[in-house]
C-alpha cells in the first residue's frame, strides 16, 4: 500500500504555474514533480478556481516590492526636493548680495 503524501498550496499553486508558463506537457511536468497525471489536473483545477474567487488579490510578494519600489522613490524625490530648497535659498542669497554690492559702488562713483 502507497503512503498518501501532503503539499502544501503553494507547491500546488507552482505545479500549476509551471504547466501554464513552461510549455511543457501535463504529463512531462507531473513526471518531474513525482506525481500523478491527475492530481496535477487537480491542482490546475484547484488553482484556476481560487484565482477566479479572488480575481483581485495581487499575490503578496508584488505588492510588498511595490510598496519598496514606491518608498525607495519617495526618499530620492525628497532628496531631491531638499537639494532644490537648499540651492533656491542660496541662489537668492547670491542675488541680494550681488544687489547690495551694485547698490553700493553706484553711489560712491557719484
Amino acid at each position: 500500500m502507497t503512503k498518501q503524501r501532503r503539499f502544501t498550496k503553494e507547491f500546488e499553486d507552482e505545479a500549476a504555474r509551471l504547466v501554464a508558463t513552461s510549455g511543457r506537457t501535463q504529463r512531462e511536468i507531473a513526471e518531474d514533480l513525482g506525481v500523478g497525471l491527475s492530481t496535477l489536473v487537480r491542482w490546475i483545477s484547484r488553482s484556476r478556481d481560487r484565482l477566479l474567487e479572488a480575481p483581485n488579490k495581487a499575490p503578496q510578494a508584488d505588492t510588498a516590492a511595490e510598496v519598496k519600489r514606491l518608498r525607495r522613490e519617495n526618499e530620492i524625490l525628497r532628496q531631491d526636493r531638499d537639494i532644490l530648497k537648499r540651492a533656491t535659498a542660496f541662489f537668492a542669497r547670491e542675488g541680494l548680495r550681488k544687489r547690495s554690492h551694485a547698490g553700493g559702488m553706484a553711489r560712491t562713483e557719484r
